[in-house]
């Protein structure tokens, strides 16, 4: 478990971090934040499975804190501690998924008590925020990319983590990953898919799994329908955008959301698919496309090399060379070309 600590005041998050750091199960890892932006940010890189924060603090108070998670990050487990008079502002908190109060001073035995709480609600079936994230994040890509056996491997892995969950639970996380799914094909500004927005609603585990199983082929569907079924291969799509653009600078990123793949996946997938990385890939084809200028003879050879994106000659040169085993100087000569 990911423990993530906020407070303003140094004294009482090292106090608070020090009596998790005492509990009788140790976390995979502990960090701090001194207010709710910090804490964002925090949150953006660790994917906590729970955060303890204060209520009053600068820039951004916990409560405000609780209310972008809540929206963000339904899975985090929340933990709120203020003081007395801030008992009716923290009751606000309830309203934003927040399952624990404690009120300070608080001690060692407050703390290990709530954690107690919580371990036995996660053996009770709560499913960690960084493993629901990644199962998201594969079955957004496999959607969009139309991968059907990859979804038909997510879903054999997540009936294997779920299957133990009872029947509420089960369809309360399934509508989730419905919505999350949905978010971020609108953040990435992909087709809208009514069919992530329709709440999933079965007797059992079974019906809930199978449900969803539909409603997986329905989102495939209505993409392709979006697309008109002319469906592009994003890699052969990823080929195309860099092979028109050998004379300037193009970044993994950018083709990568040309395509609507993230940055990882994209890089993964296309060595995957070429056996080249991206890199080497642009390198390769900027050479042959040389070559076949270097083939015509009126054509200088700082003009080609321009032609294939490098401004510095001599690093053209050496790169030609290291590729094909001489200059372009020793290749135009090998064709007879002064």
């Amino acid at each position: 478990m990911r423990l993530l600590i906020v407070d303003d005041e140094p004294m009482i998050r090292s106090g608070l971090m020090k009596m998790a750091q005492q509990y009788t199960q140790s976390f995979q890892a502990i960090e701090l934040a001194v207010n709710g932006v910090e804490a964002l940010d925090r949150i953006q890189q660790m994917e906590p499975d729970l955060l303890i924060t204060d209520i009053r603090m600068p820039k951004m108070d916990g409560l405000e804190l609780c209310r972008i998670l809540h929206e963000s990050h339904p899975y985090l487990m929340k933990v709120v501690i203020s003081g007395y008079n801030d008992f009716d502002y923290a009751q606000k908190c309830l309203s934003y998924g927040v399952k624990h109060y404690l009120l300070k001073p608080v001690t060692p035995p407050d703390i290990h008590e709530m954690l107690d709480q919580i371990l036995r609600t996660q053996s009770q079936g709560l499913i960690p925020v960084s493993r629901l994230v990644a199962w998201v994040e594969r079955l957004e890509e496999s959607l969009w990319n139309l991968q059907t056996d990859e979804i038909a491997d997510l879903m054999t892995e997540w009936k294997a983590n779920c299957g133990h969950l009872p029947v509420q639970q089960l369809k309360y996380l399934l509508n989730e990953v419905l919505l999350m799914v949905s978010k971020s094909f609108q953040e990435k500004q992909r087709a809208l898919i009514p069919e992530l927005l329709d709440p999933l609603h079965a007797p059992t585990q079974a019906d809930l799994f199978q449900s969803f199983e539909c409603r997986m082929k329905a989102v495939i569907d209505n993409i392709l329908f979006v697309r008109r079924g002319n469906y592009k291969d994003p890699m052969e799509e990823a080929r195309v955008y860099i092979d028109t653009r050998l004379s300037v600078e193009v970044t993994l990123s950018e083709v990568a959301d040309r395509v609507g793949i993230t940055p990882t996946y994209f890089s993964t997938l296309f060595r995957k698919m070429t056996g080249e990385t991206f890199i080497s890939y642009r390198i390769n084809k900027r050479m042959e496309k040389a070559k076949d200028l270097l083939s015509i003879p009126h054509k200088k050879t700082v003009d080609i090399a321009s032609e294939v994106g490098y401004e510095d000659y001599p690093h053209f040169a050496k790169t030609f060379k290291k590729i094909f085993g001489m200059s372009p100087s020793e290749y135009r000569a090998s064709m007879g070309i002064k």
